[in-house]
This record gives structure tokens, sequence and C-alpha cells, in this order.
């Protein structure tokens, strides 16, 4: 029995020299290595993936079918989409995943080695999450906003220079990629119940998300690449609100005005916070490019493959409702998200893309490398 329990106590040591080998790899990055850190991902349903299956009292849950029929095993694991989302198709083609890091609750819930998995990325993500606090709970119920995500991934970051020290840790946070999508969920709340006048609301967002963004600088980070928010107006829902089938002009306003706001904010912090690097991917553009002129594989970028094909009506998308045929020719999954495919389509133009029009000043590449 004592030898039993001195190889228990070995192994033990091993697996955790193991990891600090593997993390002191990561960590100490010089100028001409190609050694990153790792990925952190904060926002709304665009890139959660499963973070609401651990919410009680939340209404904002998809972890049925027929979401995930196209996810390998065709499991619904909590992702807005019938497969992968843009949390995953971003982070396969930067390298180093197989799809997203795990919900930080799931980690919670379900690690044995919560300290050595949150050093290979967290994803934070909530769907419903917008930039102002509670906002639209009466819709989605119980869901974690940005404030509280910030929260929780200085918890990650304290467990992190606890286990490196403080000097490593920190090396690692700052070698670390950040992506953020958040904001839709403001406007559409903000569309349904108009708080306030449009040049205020989108100053008062622009103004919390800075805070936001400086909190997350002061735990460390310094590579933020951050999703625009698309044009709400021309998803499936919105087009159904209008009553005419088209795009709603005021959300869609509101998004391309949000985008400007960011453009300038992130300048101006790139400018002022020293070592802070950002990649902003305008989604509106990219979306819209798609809707007025749709490449070949999409064959119809109006309507909602799973719930209801028709844009005089929404429905839930759920087992025994409607379901399209051919998941990879439409644009939107349901009546807020992007298809499977819509995701891949993004994620090659933040990742890879040259022109300024959809991602500037740097791609999601060129940032993850800096």
């Amino acid at each position: 029995m004592a030898t039993s329990l001195t190889i228990q106590k070995l192994m033990l040591l091993l697996k955790i020299c193991l990891v600090l080998l593997s993390v002191t790899t990561i960590a100490t990055k010089d100028a001409s290595s190609e050694t990153v850190g790792p990925i952190f991902i904060l926002g709304d349903s665009i890139v959660d993936v499963g973070t609401n299956n651990y919410l009680k009292n939340c209404k904002a849950q998809v972890n049925r079918p027929y979401y995930g029929v196209d996810y390998p095993g065709s499991i619904a694991t909590g992702r807005f989409s019938n497969g992968f989302n843009p949390a995953d198709t971003i982070v396969q083609l930067l390298g180093g995943y197989e799809e997203s890091p795990p919900p930080f609750l799931a980690l919670l819930a379900h690690s044995s080695n919560l300290t050595g998995d949150l050093l290979q990325g967290v994803n934070f993500a909530s769907g419903g999450a917008a930039i102002i606090t509670g906002i639209g709970t009466d819709l989605v119920g119980n869901v974690i906003f940005m404030d509280e995500q910030i929260q929780q991934f200085a918890t990650v970051q304290g467990n992190i220079t606890t286990l490196l020290g403080a000097s490593k840790g920190q090396l690692l946070i700052q070698n670390s990629m950040y992506i953020i999508c958040v904001g839709s969920n403001d406007i559409m709340n903000y569309v349904l119940y108009h708080p306030t006048t449009p040049e205020v609301f989108i100053a008062n967002i622009t103004a919390t998300f800075a805070i936001q963004l400086e909190n997350l600088y002061k735990l460390g980070a310094r590579k933020f690449g951050i999703m625009g928010v698309p044009p709400v107006g021309c998803c499936p829902v919105s087009r159904a609100y209008t009553g005419s089938g088209d795009c709603g002009p005021i959300s869609n306003g509101l998004s391309a005005t949000f985008y400007t706001a960011l453009k300038s904010l992130l300048k101006n912090l790139s400018s002022t916070l020293e070592g802070f690097k950002y990649s902003l991917a305008n989604s509106y553009n990219m979306t819209m490019s798609v809707i007025e002129n749709p490449p070949p594989e999409f064959k119809d970028v109006k309507t909602a493959c799973c719930g209801n094909h028709s844009i005089d009506g929404i429905k839930d998308c759920k087992e025994g409702g409607y379901l399209c045929q051919n998941r990879d020719n439409h644009l939107f999954w349901d009546a807020f998200h992007p298809s499977q495919a819509a995701s891949k389509l993004s994620a090659k133009e933040m990742v890879f893309g040259e022109d300024p029009n959809f991602v500037t000043p740097i791609n999601f590449s060129t940032l993850r490398k800096a």
C-alpha cells in the first residue's frame, strides 16, 4: 500500500512538472519566437459555446436540437449555431485549437485540473449579454454581462499569476489574445424601448465599453481582437419586425454608427495605453457584402434555416419545427445568428483578410503574433 501511494505521489508530481514546463514554454516568448499565449473570448451569443447551460433562470439557452445538428456527433452544446460558431472558426484558423476554449463555468463544474485548463484559454461569453449590465433581462433572464465576464477573467488572471509567479504570469497574460464580440443586444434593446436619443445611446455604450477595455488592460490584456456589430436590422427577426421583410433601418444605422465610434475609441486607446494592440473586424460591411452580392454558395441570405423559413413570422428553432435541407447555403441559422458556413466565411476574413473595409488596421492573425 505504501509503495502504491508513493507511486501515485510521484505520478502527480510528474504531471505538475509537465504542466509547469509547458506553461513556462508559452510564457517565455521572445521577439524571434512564434510561440504565443492562449486565447480568451468574451461577449454574447455569437461566441457563446455553452456558458448559459450552467445558469439558473436563464431564458437564452439552446442546449437542444436542432442546435448542434452539424456539430461533431450532432450534439447540442449550447452554441447558438447548427455547428461551430465564430469563436470556434476563428481559433481554428489562428491555430492550436480544434474549437473554442471551454466556458469558464464548465471548467468550474467539471475540471479536475482547473488551473492547468485555464492556461489553455477560456470562453466567458454568454448569450444575451450586453455592454450595459441588466438590459434585456426580461427577455433573456439571468445571463452574464460584460462587467461580470471581466470579473471572471480577473479570477483566471489571479490563478495564472499564482501558479507561474507575477512576472511569468503577467507575460503570459500579455501574450494572450482577447476576442470580444458584444453590442448587438444593446442595439436590439434600444430599438425595442428607445430609452434615449440615438446619439446619447451610442455615447453611453461606447463610454462603458471603453471602461471595460481599460479594465481588461489593467489586468494585463494587450491584444484585442474586436468584432464589430453586424447589421442586426437584417437578421430574420428584424426583417419580420419591420413587416415588409426589409432590413430594419434604425438597428442598421445604430450598428454602423457604433462601428465608427469603436474605430475612433480603439485608435485612441492604442495611442494612450502603452502596448495596447488591436484588430477591428467590420462585421457590418462583411455581412452586408454577402447580403447585397451573395457568393455562389449562399442561396438564401434573408431567412432562418431553423425555426421558420418565412420572413412573415419567426418561431423558435427546435426539434419538430422547420429545418432547411441545406444549412450551408443559408447565411442565417436561426432568427438571430449566423450559420456555421457564414461563421467560417467571416472568420477567414477576420483572420487573414487584407481589405481595410473588413478588418483594420491589421488582421487577427497578425495581431496574434504581434
